[in-house]
């Protein structure tokens, strides 16, 4: 691994490890560039990971304070944590359970296509899907996605079985095991999957393609990569002419230290990213930077979720295999007849007994909701992801008061759901309960949002910069050497997990960066 020193000028600064950070670092690094990468969280090993939900909760997920305002239900339900993402090295990517799929040639074009909606900020992509399909299909390499450059599907397991049988009784037709970055087999030097069934708690077996053991490693073996764990940035620099300088940072001691930079990309998902953004306001930049349009923060999406859990007179024993064993894709399209616009899929997804006592019905008790956690074996379940609308309102805000634990403003998320929003979940509703009543289930349990996994928006990409806060490599519009890498760059969500996508645009990212520093634009 690398080392560079502080005023190290020549360095690329990334912030956070994960899906957009990770795979940035190892591209550029393959491409001769040196990077610094600050990750807030420790470093852990396969080793390390926990197959106990509460341990890895406590050891994986990113707990700093949080306070949430809305009418959404996880700011009742979990006031403290509206998003359930990762603060370690290989950030969400350690906790994510998979699932690989491109969005769909009409979510880039949402504007276009929906017109005008009442309460939605839409906005078209500044990109379309031919220009992203060659960097999906290097993605889809990269990861080892399961249906892609021959490699086969993963086996399923009864929670499929259960979902396909009920599926395909009601007529669905697009019903398989998913496009998963689950190793099928082994492939680049890592193993199979050995369906232990602890997908979001660290895969034992590294089988799940995480930036912690793909891409971190091989970038370090570069001799260009400095991996910086238990680093936290809080303030990004600049100088009199508006591009960044480096970026203020406490280290694992809690020093503050400024690391020098050519150019930086920030990683942070789309709560952090966003608020660092703002938290690094200076009086050239009094609303913080990259933010002219005051795009800043504003348009989160979470994906429209819930789901549906149900009870059978046999046991199911859901949780035996990968988490995210299968997918309906049958409602994906945009179908305005259904009442809303854009899609939805469906994916089984099972939670350990624990989780399932905190999300099924949040602070239920009593004799039907002991009756639901002693049929946990008999249980089938699915999860809704579905493209939820952008709201101006929606988003990330400076709490006034409240400060973490450097003395900077934590953030506030803010979340009304659109109308479509609520009649895309009632619809998904409806369905997955039919699927799980065609196969004879004795109860059916609609289960309300848990904290959020697909954090999306905050620095969209726009056209115009008037519009957004990035353009389409992800380039600041204010800030020539100030890219955003993460999530929060996407204009609008689609009913895909956005992974993938995540991937994708970093690979096609480093191109941009490398072009731009040989042709020395930044």
């Amino acid at each position: 691994m690398a080392t560079y020193d502080l005023t190290d000028d020549s360095v690329v600064v990334i912030i956070g490890s994960g899906a957009g950070g990770g795979t940035l670092a190892n591209e550029l690094c393959q491409k001769g560039v040196p990077v610094v990468l600050l990750e807030a969280g420790h470093r852990y090993t396969i080793d390390d990971f926990h197959n106990n939900e509460w341990e890895a909760f406590g050891q994986l997920s990113w707990l700093d304070k949080r306070t949430t305002s809305g009418t959404w239900r996880v700011a009742h339900d979990f006031a403290g944590l509206p998003a359930w993402i990762c603060k370690t090295v290989g950030g969400s990517t350690v906790h994510w359970a998979g699932a690989s799929l491109r969005l769909q040639a009409h979510e880039f074009k949402t504007r276009t296509t929906y017109g005008e909606m009442e309460g939605a900020n839409l906005l078209d992509w500044p990109l379309d899907l031919a220009e992203l399909e060659p960097y999906y299909a290097r993605a889809e390499d990269k990861m080892g996605v399961t249906r892609t450059n021959g490699i086969p599907g993963l086996p399923g397991n009864n929670n499929f079985k259960v979902m396909y049988e009920g599926a395909t009784r009601i007529g669905y037709k697009q019903v398989h095991t998913g496009r998963m970055a689950i190793n099928s087999r082994p492939r680049d030097g890592r193993g199979s999957c050995l369906q232990l069934g602890f997908c979001f708690q660290g895969c034992k077996s590294g089988a799940k393609w995480s930036t912690l053991y793909t891409e971190i490693p091989k970038a370090e073996a570069t001799g260009k990569l400095e991996l910086r764990p238990q680093c936290q940035a809080l303030q990004i620099q600049h100088g009199p002419d508006g591009k960044v300088t480096g970026v203020l940072y406490a280290d694992k001691d809690g020093q503050q230290q400024v690391q020098k930079a050519r150019a930086v990309a920030v990683a942070g998902n789309s709560i952090e990213s966003p608020r660092l953004l703002l938290n690094s306001a200076t009086s050239q930049y009094p609303d913080g930077l990259a933010n002219s349009s005051g795009q800043v923060g504003r348009n989160y999406m979470r994906h429209t979720t819930g789901s549906v859990y149900a009870v059978f007179d046999r046991p199911v024993n859901m949780y035996r295999g990968t988490t995210m064993a299968g997918i309906i894709q049958d409602e994906a399209g945009h179908d305005p007849s259904r009442g809303f616009a854009g899609g939805y899929e469906m994916e089984t997804l099972s939670l350990g007994l624990p989780f399932m006592a905190a999300f099924l019905d949040p602070g239920a008790w009593g004799r039907e909701f002991t009756d639901a956690m002693d049929h946990y074996d008999h249980m089938a379940g699915m999860w809704i992801v579905g493209e939820d609308m952008p709201r101006g309102e929606n988003g990330v805000t400076l709490h006034a008061t409240e400060k973490d634990q450097f003395g900077l403003p934590v953030p506030n998320v803010n979340f009304d759901d659109h109308h479509n929003d609520e009649a895309m979940r009632n619809h998904a509703y409806k369905q997955g309960r039919a699927v799980y009543e065609a196969v004879g289930a004795t109860r059916v349990y609609e289960v309300p949002p848990y904290p959020s996994t697909h954090n999306l928006g905050t620095c969209r990409m726009s056209e115009k910069a008037r519009d957004g806060v990035c353009n389409k490599w992800g380039q600041t519009h204010d800030h020539a050497n100030l890219f955003i890498s993460d999530g929060s760059q996407f204009t609008t969500g689609g009913a895909e997990n956005p992974t993938l996508t995540i991937v994708t645009l970093a690979i096609r990212q480093a191109e941009y960066i490398t072009d731009q520093m040989g042709k020395n634009a930044i």
